[in-house]
């Protein structure tokens, strides 16, 4: 029994070399996938790895967003009609399957899927630990709660990142994600006409990226709930600043430079500085 114990502990630590022997063919397969997936549509590269970081925060880094469940992960708020790119990890895990059936877990799959989006946009790479198991319980009740949102305060985003074991220095660091993909007025229209009820615009945005932004999501809420709804969809990069030649869906640090610019597109991208 001390023997057989000792086994499973050891079969349970991650490592890079998971399927180096059962599917060694893996990574090329996945980023090929990927690579196939970004230039059909250049967005999706942030939307595998918002995919991945969403799944994360729920029970940890156990596929279960992608579980097709009533009340699941994926009718959660900041899942609804948001979370994106589940069709390209069912085509990444057909192939999977057609080359080592039932071996690869879909856990994993996103884990390198969101590797494979940054370095695709030109940031940095590492090794992924693999060996991860597949949950089986998906709650969007559990998901409400634990996934930061674009409306947190700092202590509540703060809070949420030591629940599942990150530091200030990690909130920091995750939130530079937002040099790519793309966002909807919804997630950012509460700073633009009536900030926390003041009647006013956020006073901390920079007022010509307001300008923009106004004209992008107007404020018809009072005039038709049908056309509001429209507006809310409409979408905008998260990094709208990005030098001449540096398109929004490269990978690079100038998330921070909105930031100190006041440039910043979410409330809860802003408020790294209010600390």
């Amino acid at each position: 029994m001390a023997i057989f114990m000792l086994f499973l502990g050891a079969r349970s630590q991650l490592t890079p070399y998971f399927y180096e022997r059962t599917c060694p063919n893996l990574l090329n397969i996945v980023r090929y996938k990927v690579e196939k997936a970004f230039f059909k549509e250049i967005r999706m590269a942030a939307s595998l790895l918002r995919l991945h970081f969403h799944d994360c925060f729920v029970n940890g880094c156990d596929g279960s967003i992608l579980l097709d469940v009533r009340d699941g992960e994926k009718f959660s708020l900041s899942n609804l009609n948001s979370v994106r790119g589940f069709e390209v990890v069912d085509d990444i895990k057909r192939a999977v399957e057609y080359e080592c059936s039932g071996v690869v877990s879909c856990a994993d799959i996103l884990a390198i899927a969101a590797r494979d989006s940054v370095v695709i946009t030109g940031g940095p790479t590492w090794n992924v630990l693999l060996g991860r198991r597949d949950g089986f319980v998906s709650s969007k009740a559990a998901a409400n709660i634990s996934i930061p949102s674009a409306f947190d305060s700092l202590n509540n985003i703060i809070s949420k990142f030591k629940k599942v074991g990150l530091d200030v220095t990690d909130v920091v660091s995750l939130s530079g994600s937002h040099t790519i993909g793309l966002a909807r007025c919804a997630a950012f229209n509460n700073r633009l006409f009536n900030f926390e009820q003041t009647g006013r615009p956020d006073s901390s945005m920079d007022p010509h990226m307001l300008f923009q932004l106004q004209l992008l999501c107007p404020n018809v809420s009072s005039y038709s709930a049908d056309l509001d709804s429209e507006i809310g969809n409409l979408t905008t990069p998260l990094d709208r600043d990005s030098p001449i030649g540096y398109p929004p869906n490269d990978f690079d640090n100038h998330y921070f430079q909105n930031l100190l610019n006041r440039k910043a597109l979410l409330t809860s991208d802003q408020v790294l500085l209010n600390s």
